[in-house]
């Protein structure tokens, strides 16, 4: 399994961005995608899961302003943030694990997109 993310970049406080993470191999291997996020100085942490079902998981610091969807036909996860803040600024990885696995662990992991808040 091959994940690409992509749709990073610098923006102002308060406005949005849509990441995409496309997945290509063998998909049907893959259950929860989800999205993390390592800002420098701190651990990578998980911001928003999505399972095949549908079932969504959010950390409590961005319930209200990012939204995880699927689209199982085109293989591609979508993260959409909206008001921004300086404080979301760190390097996004997307993720996928296999059926099975809790949503807390994943085995395949994409590059990361770099997502930059200006105040």
């Amino acid at each position: 399994v091959q994940l690409q993310a992509s749709g990073g970049g610098l923006v102002q406080a308060g406005g949005s961005l849509r990441l995409s993470c496309a997945a290509s191999g063998r998909i049907s291997s893959i259950n929860f995608m989800g999205w993390h996020r390592q800002a420098p100085g701190n651990q990578r942490e998980l911001v928003a899961t999505i399972g095949a079902s549908g079932r969504t998981i959010y950390a409590d610091s961005v319930k209200g302003r990012f939204t995880i969807s699927r689209d199982n036909d085109k293989n591609t996860v979508y993260l959409q943030i909206n008001s921004l803040k300086p404080e979301d600024t760190a390097v996004y990885y997307c993720a996928g694990n296999k059926w099975g696995d809790s949503w807390r662990a994943y085995d395949y992991w994409g590059q990361g997109t770099l997502v930059t808040v200006s105040s």
